[in-house]
């Protein structure tokens, strides 16, 4: 029984949720389950392509929804966790108990674990770690900002090399691990280790590169760093260098996407009151109502740096007009 499970790449809740999903279905559905792991990211246009649903049964996690007969399970926690209407009457339609959506959970990992144990009888025990820290990351329950960007808990080094994945079997080979092993072997592994010290060296250089590059006025950040490889930066570390801040919009670029990320300070001075998904979703991205993302062509920059001028002054007119 070949079991493919897309999950949402270089995100570290996305391969939790992978690795969780995986030890559920082997423990609680088939014991005799092979899987196959394939990442999925944001980018403009098309994000499925039907003839990769080639397994036995297909699962998507941590990942927007799709329609195709071939999924057979999803579970998923944005908000904008659908590209349609017709995909959300699909899901409402749906009557196969393998499908599960709720956007109140702080990671995919805990709601598929909280799912697993209430639905099929999974002891999520042996993996409560996991789950902790992914709400922790995905969730940004960290105590304040300096712990966000000092990066000392094992699983945050992990976030660090998931998100600067070398290529695209190791996200795929850590998944195992992440289901079966505490965080703290994990980091020690032959293929991780090596990683980490040019990862946090890298880290630590763009705390300075941000601090040059971030402006906030009215409380809202901007900064543009598609000049340099840095779409993996820390994305805590403009809060940390302007606490006074509610809000932030950055520009960074890959080699398949330039993207604009939109999120909100989980320490803000003030209780964020936009909704940066609804935003997002006006220029085809998504996300949660704290944080959000757009994907265009490596071809659109100019069209992401519009939307993202345009973003900018929404936000700073809205905490203008909340302080009048």
């Amino acid at each position: 029984m070949r079991i493919r499970v897309f999950y949402h790449d270089k995100c570290f809740d996305g391969a939790s949720s992978a690795a969780l999903f995986s030890r559920f279905y082997r423990e609680r559905i088939r014991s005799d389950a092979e899987f196959v792991f394939s990442g999925l990211v944001h980018r403009a246009g098309s994000l499925f392509d039907d003839t990769q649903f080639d397994g036995d049964e297909n699962a998507i996690v941590d990942f927007k929804y799709s329609s195709s007969p071939k999924i057979t399970w999803w579970f998923d926690h944005h908000q904008s966790a659908f590209l349609s209407a017709a995909d959300a009457a699909h899901f409402e339609q749906d009557q196969s108990n393998r499908k599960f959506y709720d956007p109140d959970f702080k990671s995919c990992t805990s709601f598929i674990a909280m799912i697993a144990q209430q639905r099929f009888g999974f002891d999520p025990a042996p993996v409560a770690d996991l789950v902790h820290w992914t709400d922790v990351i995905d969730g940004a329950l960290y105590p304040d900002a300096k712990t966000a960007v000092e990066m000392q808990a094992p699983a945050m080094k992990l976030t660090m090399v998931i998100e600067s994945a070398p290529d695209h079997g190791f996200v795929p080979n850590l998944i195992p691990l992440l289901a079966t092993r505490p965080l703290a072997q994990i980091i020690d592994e032959p293929f991780v280790a090596p990683l980490l010290p040019p990862l946090l060296k890298r880290h630590e250089l763009s705390i300075g590169i941000l601090k040059q590059r971030t402006a906030c006025k009215d409380a809202t950040i901007f900064f543009d760093v598609t000049d340099l490889d840095l779409e993996g930066y820390n994305k805590f570390v403009p809060y940390f260098l302007h606490p006074e801040s509610i809000y932030s919009v950055g520009l960074s670029k890959s080699s398949f996407r330039v993207k604009v990320s939109v999120g909100s300070n989980p320490w803000a001075p003030e209780e964020p009151v936009v909704n940066l998904a609804k935003i997002c979703e006006r220029y085809g991205g998504g996300g949660h109502a704290r944080v959000g993302a757009i994907s265009f062509n490596v071809n659109q920059h100019a069209a992401a740096i519009k939307a993202s001028q345009e973003i900018v002054a929404e936000l700073r007119a809205a905490v203008r007009t909340k302080k009048t």
